[in-house]
């Protein structure tokens, strides 16, 4: 891979969760923020959030010798920067604040130095506007908690290297996480669908059907209790095509548009292609499924036996 040094630029609460979970992959990793002084606040406080992290048993032993030997308070953006072969940049989600940070790190960064934006809505090729190299930019998208959430969107413009793109899933890869390259839309993949979702919600609860209360004990008790192991094609898949069409057609009757019958799902319907239950769907091949079923059977049982073992969230 040949990425050694990382620079994390805003140490605040996502950047600093990027980068212990760097440290951790055993990556040198530089942080700096607005000053000298907040820094090393930052600093101090990432060592004492992976010691009590390790206590409570939610990293690994010697996880917090690892950030402590790897983790460095940096001088300025340019001590940070300047020895760096990656950078991932997490400041304030707002363009005008963005494009100028990353200005300025491009100016102190060696040449070929892979740059990423942390950002969760703003289109890369806004950003990369600011950049007078952006061949080395992508969005590096980390979820909220850092440490804990398991996947990172890539998302190239249309003028970053696939070279880029290669360093940026290797350096995911080694932290344990998962990556998809995902296209340079607004708000990419995570957040069109988490907002779409609240959005939904919100109506539910404006229109009377339901208490904000009781939609999230619906989404996390149905539906969202799947989530954790398959996706909406997947689930789709296994519930059956033919039932999906037949619900759409009750739902666009009421809904108009905004709920009409997917195009994709129309032609896999007239095509014979059920899911799981026949012939394959949007991403069950075809064939015997029962090991697929055995294991959506044991993952459900098992969270169901963590979710009781945990107890409910605290109100």
């Amino acid at each position: 891979m040949g990425i050694t040094d990382v620079a994390v630029v805003g140490a605040g609460y996502m950047g600093g969760g990027i980068a212990q979970v760097l440290a951790m992959a055993g990556f040198r990793v530089a942080i700096t923020d607005a000053d000298a002084d907040t820094t090393l606040r930052h600093r101090d406080r990432l060592y004492a959030e992976a010691a009590e992290f390790e206590r409570e048993g939610l990293f690994d032993p010697g996880s917090a010798a690892l950030v402590e030997a790897n983790l460095r308070a940096a001088s300025s953006l340019a001590d940070a920067v300047e020895g760096a072969d990656f950078v991932e940049e997490a400041v304030l989600e707002v363009t005008e604040v963005k494009g100028p940070v990353l200005r300025d790190i491009e100016a102190v960064a060696r040449p070929g130095t892979v740059i990423g934006s942390n950002t969760s809505t703003l289109p890369i090729g806004s950003l990369a506007a600011y950049l007078s190299r952006p061949a080395q930019f992508l969005g590096v998208h980390f979820s909220n908690p850092a440490p804990f959430i398991p996947g990172v969107e890539l998302i190239a413009h249309a003028g970053t290297e696939e070279a880029a793109v290669v360093a940026s899933e290797e350096v995911v890869a080694a932290t344990g996480k998962l990556s998809a390259r995902v296209s340079d839309q607004a708000g990419f993949v995570l957040n069109r669908l988490q907002y779409v979702l609240l959005r939904e919600a919100v109506n539910l609860v404006e229109e009377g059907v339901a208490t904000a209360e009781d939609v999230d004990t619906i989404v996390r008790t149905t539906f969202g209790y799947r989530l954790p192991f398959f996706g909406p094609f997947a689930i789709a898949d296994m519930a059956g095509l033919d039932v999906y069409a037949a619900g759409f057609k009750t739902l666009s009757e009421h809904y108009g548009e905004r709920l009409a019958t997917p195009a994709m799902l129309t032609e896999l319907v007239e095509a014979g292609k059920y899911g799981v239950k026949k012939d394959g769907g949007f991403v069950t091949p075809a064939g015997d499924q029962a090991p697929l079923v055995a294991y959506r059977n044991r993952a459900y049982a098992r969270l169901g036996q963590l979710l009781r073992e945990l107890g409910p969230a605290p109100r």
